[in-house]
């Protein structure tokens, strides 16, 4: 019993367990994670209580088939969502689970920001990015897609909550 409340109370090993994963499968080429020598990000051009906030998930919003065709796709933020699925995708199922929204989609949160003038607003729209496990497809297709997006919406920031 005590192993078990050990094991759960420490972080899930995210990188660790990749790694060992793709050893396991029998790839030559141990898992590369994202890494950029520039980081793409920039001051703010306005202040915080004046910007207008995107939200971006990678959570989709129906419950996908592990096989089903991922494409970027936008939802008003008018009303929040009762909840979103990443059930296709592989995430450690046992050490967390999706039950609290607020806790990997903060939509509630940001409006809370808003009546408390700490953001200025949030877009009329937030996005799901889906996750193809493909640097390539991401900095290729998804990135720009949302990218453009996000500027239909005259976003000044935007949030990405990766699950």
């Amino acid at each position: 019993m005590y192993d078990l409340l050990l094991m759960m109370s420490q972080a899930v090993q995210y990188m660790a367990r990749t790694r060992a994963y793709y050893e396991a499968q029998g790839f030559e080429v141990p898992y590369t994670w994202a890494h950029f020598d520039e980081i793409p990000f920039t001051p703010l051009a306005r202040p915080l209580q004046e910007s207008k906030v995107a939200l971006i998930t990678t959570a989709a919003l129906y419950d996908r088939d592990a096989d089903d065709v991922r494409k970027v796709a936008t939802h008003t933020t008018s009303k929040i969502p009762e909840r979103l699925y990443a059930n296709d995708l592989s995430w450690d199922k046992q050490a967390t689970h999706l039950n609290d929204l607020g806790s990997y989609f903060p939509l509630a949160t940001l409006k809370q920001l808003v009546r408390d003038r700490r953001i200025g607003s949030i877009c009329a729209n937030f996005y799901c990015a889906p996750t193809e496990y493909s640097h390539r497809r991401t900095m290729e297709a998804d990135a720009p897609e949302i990218l453009e997006r996000c500027r239909q919406d005259n976003a000044d920031i935007a949030l990405l909550v990766p699950l």
